[in-house]
């Protein structure tokens, strides 16, 4: 069983400093004011008033100190989605790998709404399937949606796998690669698979560590979770070995 959290959370916008965007920790946009001349930056509630003071910190949501002289570039890692998507990050952990192992969710579905996110673990597996893990975790709180679903992901052994069709192909083959062996974690491709169909759901992959919030924030989770505890054995990872 995982653990479930439902957190306000606060969007800080840097429009002027050395990054500027929406950050979604105070500690991440304090990086890009502190000691930054001329700094303009304010927090809010919703990110939909972030974004209309980073479109003019002067008459926008909030007054800033001045007007930034060049236009903001977005926080990185952040794109603009249709009305109605579901923003979804997921990462997975494991120490030593295999080692004790973590995954953590951030789910937006409303960018006015807090965010809700989900973290669990195992006693011992390794950090594919605890990504894989964080995955299947996402979209099994998403099944019967008719939303559009965005997936974020670091992992390329993931997004690759469902993207360019490998899942697909191993399946075909009765959970073995095109060179006859048997497919790793196939117990958990078992699951996702069906998942990933029965969604209006994209993968998209995310470089690691790069200061994008919400997957910093998955890292955490994950890292959290793998270093807890009294998780159960993944009895997948047993088996295959």
């Amino acid at each position: 069983m995982g653990t479930f959290y439902s957190i306000p959370m606060k969007f800080y916008a840097v429009a002027a400093g050395r990054t500027t965007g929406i950050f979604t920790s105070w500690p991440q946009a304090q990086v890009q004011v502190n000691g930054f001349p001329g700094a303009v930056f304010k927090s809010f509630k919703t990110r939909k008033e972030a974004k209309a003071f980073l479109a003019d910190p002067v008459t926008g949501a909030g007054s800033g100190r001045k007007k930034p002289s060049r236009k903001v570039p977005p926080c990185p890692g952040e794109h603009t989605y249709p009305q109605g998507t579901i923003v979804v990050y997921t990462d997975g952990s494991a120490i030593g790998n295999p080692g004790p192992g973590g995954y953590g969710v951030v789910i937006q579905a409303d960018e006015d709404q807090p965010a809700r996110e989900l973290s669990g673990g195992y006693n011992h597996t390794t950090n594919n399937r605890m990504e894989m893990m964080a995955v299947i975790k996402a979209l099994e709180i998403l099944e019967g949606t008719s939303n559009s679903v965005v997936l974020h992901s670091d992992s390329k052994y993931v997004v690759d796998a469902l993207n360019k069709g490998w899942a697909k192909n191993w399946h075909k083959r009765n959970w073995h690669k095109s060179d006859g062996n048997p497919a790793l974690n196939a117990d958990l491709w078992k699951r996702l698979l069906p998942l990933s169909q029965a969604l209006d759901v994209r993968f998209v992959w995310v470089r690691g560590h790069s200061g994008n919030p919400l997957n910093e924030r998955c890292d955490i989770l994950a890292n959290t979770a793998a270093r807890q505890n009294g998780w159960p054995d993944d009895k997948g990872y047993v088996q295959q070995y």
